[in-house]
């Protein structure tokens, strides 16, 4: 009975993505065809070879640092705010404190990096600050989730111990809490600057500046020697980041 069910299930998906090519009335002749596959080759041919010319690796270059410089100093805000949010919603406030954080929390989340990249473009202005904005509200929402559970799943005793010998509620949290919960959070950090990075890279298409944006000037312009160089710096920026971030996470966390 539960194999015939399976069967059914995949044979309802089926129908459903058969409905869906029909329902979208796609037509892959355009595709297929000799003109369409002669167009796609010469627009992939200019892509190669990329251009290195001195003056677009030195625009490469400022374009490099204007996302790296997004992706930290989002991440960095993303935390503090995460942070702030994340004592009220592990209820270190009180009940309605936390439900009000976690409220906030799941509202900055759910809204995708690229639809706040679009609002803070309409209120900061084109450029790489509008960004930064846009990946420290996202990220805050994500990583005030992440810390939040950390600190409910931390141990209350050495915080206790440290407001019973008369320790306020500020050294409590510095000394009793955070010690034991902070290698996660680096982790948290860590983690979110790597999605980050990559994400950088692509709130350029909405204008918020940085390779992303390059990329779409080039790609606009049909630019496509110029586009091939921005991907090759956008691929080498993520792997340097990457393994930036493995390092620091086998130094500061596994240790």
């Amino acid at each position: 009975m539960r194999r015939a069910l399976n069967y059914l299930l995949l044979l309802a998906i089926l129908l459903a993505v058969a409905a869906s090519f029909v329902g979208l009335g796609l037509d892959f002749t355009g595709l297929t065809s000799a003109r369409g596959l002669s167009l796609m080759a010469d627009y992939a041919t200019g892509f190669f070879p990329a251009d290195f010319s001195s003056a677009h690796l030195a625009s490469i270059g400022r374009g490099s640092l204007e996302t790296l410089a997004m992706s930290a100093l989002g991440t960095l805000l993303a935390a503090l705010l995460g942070l702030l949010l994340a004592l009220p919603a592990a209820g270190r406030c009180g009940r309605t404190a936390a439900a009000l954080a976690r409220l906030l929390l799941n509202a900055l989340r759910s809204i995708p990096e690229l639809v706040w990249a679009a609002l803070m473009v309409l209120a900061a202005g084109l450029g790489p600050n509008a960004g930064t904005l846009a990946l420290a509200l996202h990220t805050a929402g994500v990583l005030g989730r992440l810390f939040a559970e950390a600190l409910e799943n931390t141990p209350a005793e050495p915080a206790e111990a440290i407001r019973l010998a008369g320790g306020g509620r500020l050294a409590a949290f510095v000394y009793g809490t955070l010690p034991g919960v902070w290698p996660q959070l680096i982790a948290y950090c860590l983690y979110r600057w790597e999605n980050n990075i990559r994400m950088a890279s692509v709130l350029g298409f909405v204008g918020a500046g940085g390779l992303g944006q390059m990329l779409y000037v080039s790609l606009s312009l049909f630019q496509q020697a110029q586009a091939a160089t921005v991907i090759l710096a956008m691929l080498l920026l993520v792997l340097a980041v990457d393994a930036l971030s493995g390092w620091a996470r086998q130094r500061w966390v596994s240790h």
